[in-house]
């Protein structure tokens, strides 16, 4: 069974920062781009952060340039996002995903259950 569990979110202040994990088991992680997307109550899940297979190439929504990094650790079928700098409208359910290299939801076949980050003002 291919499966994504993501942990680390919470509850943090304005500036703060968070770094959510993404571990996947069988062979969801092998050779395939990860993705991070997020939800916020009353939107649309939009993407947020993708990293190629190898992990030598990345791209960011301009909502999270200079903020976000999303790195991997293949020799433990991980992949993260390291936030800083967190504002409210951060503020949602984050879900990694294993896909093509892509920033469109139907790029990802395999998705984690989501973990929630809510930033305070």
């Amino acid at each position: 069974q291919e499966q994504l569990v993501e942990s680390g979110g919470g509850l943090v202040q304005a500036g703060g920062s968070l770094r959510l994990s993404c571990t996947a088991s069988g062979r969801t992680f092998s050779r395939r781009a990860m993705g991070w997307f997020r939800q916020a109550p009353g939107k649309e899940r939009e993407f947020v952060a993708t990293i190629s297979w190898r992990g030598g190439i990345t791209y960011y929504a301009d909502s999270v340039k200079g903020r976000f990094t999303i790195s991997r650790d293949n020799a433990n079928n991980t992949v993260y996002l390291q936030m800083n700098n967190l504002k409210p409208e951060d503020t949602a359910v984050y879900d990694c995903a294993a896909g093509g290299y892509s920033t469109t939801v139907d790029g990802y076949d395999v998705w984690g259950q989501g973990t929630q980050v809510t930033v305070s003002s």
